[in-house]
C-alpha cells in the first residue's frame, strides 16, 4: 500500500472503528458500571499492544520499555492517569445519553486543544476561534429544544467534561512524545487506566464476573479493537502521512458513532441534534484546515 493510500484508508477504517466503539460502549453500560468497564477495556488493549511490542521487539532485535524509562514511566502514569478519569466520565454518560450524542460532544476536544493551548504559550489562530463560534452553536443545537427548553442531559454533561479531560490527555500525549517511543507509552497509558479503575471498581462494583461475561463482547471491541489495533492504526497512519489529511480524516469519528447508533441501536436524533452535529463536524474540519504560508519568493 503506497504512502498516499495509506493516509487515506488507514484512518478512515481507524474513524470507523472508534466511531462504532460507542456503540460498544454504550451496550456494554447495560452490563456493568462505568469502572468494570473501563478497567477491563483498557486491560485487553494493554496486552494488545504488550503483544504487538514483544513480537516488534524480536523483529528488531531489542526489548521494549528499554529506553528512555523514567521518562515511559512519567509519562504512562500522567497520560493513563488522565485517561482514565476522561474514560470513565464518558463511559457514565453514554450510558445516559445516545452513543451519536456521545460522539459529537466528545470530539469538542478538537476545538479545545488549541485553546488549552493559550495557556502554554501557543499561538491560536483567527479559523480556531472560527471553528470555537460554530461548535458552540452547534452544541447549542444539541442542548436546546425548538421551544428553548434544555434538553441537554446529565449524560451529555459528563461526556461534555470527559471532552475537557481528554483535551489534557491530548496535550500530555503532544509532551511525552516527544522524549519516548508513542506505542510504549500508548502501553503503559492503558495499564495505568486499567489498574486505576479497577481500584475504582473495588471500592464502588465490586468484580461482578457474571456481569463482565454478559458484557464480554462490548468490552472486547472497546479493548481490543477500538483500544489495542484502531491505537496502532493511527500510529502507522501517522507515521508517513500528513498529519492534517490524517487528523481531518480521524475526527470523521463522530459520523461514524451516529451512523452506527442509527444502524446497530435504532437511535434516532431530532432534526435539531442532526443541525447541531452538522455544525460541530464542520467546527472540526475548520480548526484542522492547514495554516497558510507566505510565499517566500513572492514576498
Amino acid at each position: 500500500m503506497n504512502t498516499k493510500t495509506k493516509q487515506i484508508v488507514l484512518p478512515l477504517i481507524t474513524s470507523m472503528i472508534w466511531g462504532s466503539a460507542f456503540v460498544a460502549q454504550k451496550s456494554g453500560a447495560e452490563s456493568v458500571g462505568a469502572f468494570t468497564f473501563t478497567w477491563t477495556r483498557y486491560l485487553l488493549a494493554a496486552l494488545a499492544l504488550l503483544c504487538f511490542l514483544t513480537l516488534r521487539g524480536a523483529r528488531e532485535g531489542k526489548k521494549p520499555f528499554s529506553e528512555n524509562r523514567p521518562v515511559l514511566l512519567r509519562g504512562g502514569l500522567v497520560m493513563g492517569t488522565l485517561l482514565m478519569i476522561a474514560s470513565n466520565l464518558q463511559q457514565y454518560g453514554v450510558g445516559l445519553t445516545t452513543a451519536g450524542k456521545a460522539g459529537f460532544i466528545t470530539a469538542l476536544y478538537i476545538v479545545l486543544v488549541p485553546l488549552f493551548g493559550l495557556f502554554l504559550g501557543k499561538r491560536v489562530r483567527a479559523v480556531v476561534w472560527c471553528g470555537v463560534a460554530v461548535a458552540v452553536a452547534g452544541l447549542y443545537f444539541l442542548s436546546f429544544a425548538a421551544g428553548g427548553e434544555l434538553s441537554f442531559t446529565r449524560g451529555d454533561f459528563f461526556v461534555l467534561l470527559c471532552a475537557i479531560v481528554f483535551t489534557l490527555h491530548i496535550l500530555s500525549i503532544d509532551h511525552y512524545t516527544k522524549f519516548a517511543g508513542g506505542v510504549e507509552l500508548a502501553c503503559l497509558q492503558f495499564a495505568v487506566a486499567a489498574a486505576e479503575s479497577c481500584a475504582a471498581a473495588l471500592l464502588t462494583e465490586g468484580i461482578p464476573v457474571d456481569a463482565i461475561a454478559q458484557g464480554a463482547f462490548p468490552i472486547f471491541y472497546a479493548g481490543v479493537i477500538s483500544g489495542g489495533i484502531g491505537y496502532t492504526l493511527q500510529i502507522v497512519a501517522q507515521k508517513d502521512g500528513d498529519p492534517t489529511v490524517v487528523s481531518l480524516l480521524l475526527s470523521l469519528e463522530s459520523l461514524f458513532a451516529v451512523i452506527s447508533g442509527a444502524i446497530i441501536l435504532h437511535e434516532r436524533l431530532s432534526p435539531r441534534e442532526y443541525i447541531g452535529c452538522a455544525l460541530m463536524l464542520c467546527a472540526v474540519a475548520l480548526v484542522q484546515l492547514p495554516e497558510k504560508k507566505k510565499d517566500a519568493a513572492a514576498s
